[in-house]
C-alpha cells in the first residue's frame, strides 16, 4: 500500500487493491481523491500510469502537478484547456503594457510643456501690510495664523485679490 493502510486515491477511485509499488500512491494521496478524480477523468488512469513510468522517480512530483493543473484547465475549458488561460493572461499583459505607454506618453507630455511663468512683484506693487505678512510666514517657514487673511486679502491701494495661491496663472486680477 501507498501510505500506511488506507490505498491512494487512485486506488480508492478504481476500486482496486492498492500494492507497495503503487506509482500513484506518492502523488495521489487518499485525502486528495478530488485530485486523482480529475487527471482520471480527463487523461485516463492507464495513460497517467504509462507517463510517470517513463519519466526519472525525481521528475514525477512536477509532472503530476502540470497534469492537475493541465486537467482542471481542461475541465473549465475543453477546447484550449491551459493554452486559452495562457493566451488569456498574454493578452491582459499586452493590453496593461498599452496602458502603460499611453500614461508614460502623457507624462511626457506634461512634463516636456513650458511651465507658465508668473509675473514678477516690483516691490512698489505691495504695500506694507503685504510686506509684513510675506515677512512674517517666512520668519516661521509657514502662514500659520496669516493664511486665511493671505487667502482672502485685498489691498487697498490697487484692489488686487490673491485666491488660489497655487495656481500658475496671473496672482494679480
Amino acid at each position: 500500500m501507498g501510505s500506511g493502510s488506507s490505498p491512494c486515491a487512485s486506488c480508492k477511485l478504481l476500486r482496486r487493491r492498492c500494492a507497495k509499488d503503487c506509482i500513484f500512491a506518492p502523488y495521489f494521496p487518499p485525502d486528495d481523491p478530488h485530485k486523482f478524480a480529475i487527471v482520471h477523468k480527463v487523461f485516463g488512469a492507464s495513460n497517467v500510469s504509462k507517463m510517470l513510468q517513463e519519466l526519472p522517480v525525481h521528475q514525477r512530483a512536477d509532472a503530476v502537478s502540470s497534469l492537475v493543473y493541465e486537467a482542471n484547465a481542461r475541465m473549465r475549458d475543453p477546447v484550449y484547456g491551459c493554452v486559452g488561460a495562457i493566451s488569456y493572461l498574454q493578452n491582459q499583459v499586452s493590453q496593461l503594457q498599452m496602458q502603460l505607454a499611453v500614461a508614460q506618453a502623457e507624462i511626457l507630455c506634461i512634463q516636456m510643456q513650458p511651465e507658465p511663468e508668473l509675473p514678477a512683484i516690483h516691490p512698489s506693487m505691495v504695500d506694507c501690510d503685504t510686506k509684513s505678512l510675506l515677512l512674517a510666514g517666512s520668519n516661521t517657514g509657514d502662514f500659520g495664523d496669516h493664511m486665511p487673511q493671505f487667502l482672502s486679502y485685498t489691498s487697498s491701494n490697487n484692489n488686487h485679490v490673491i485666491q488660489d495661491p497655487l495656481k500658475r496663472e496671473s496672482l494679480w486680477t
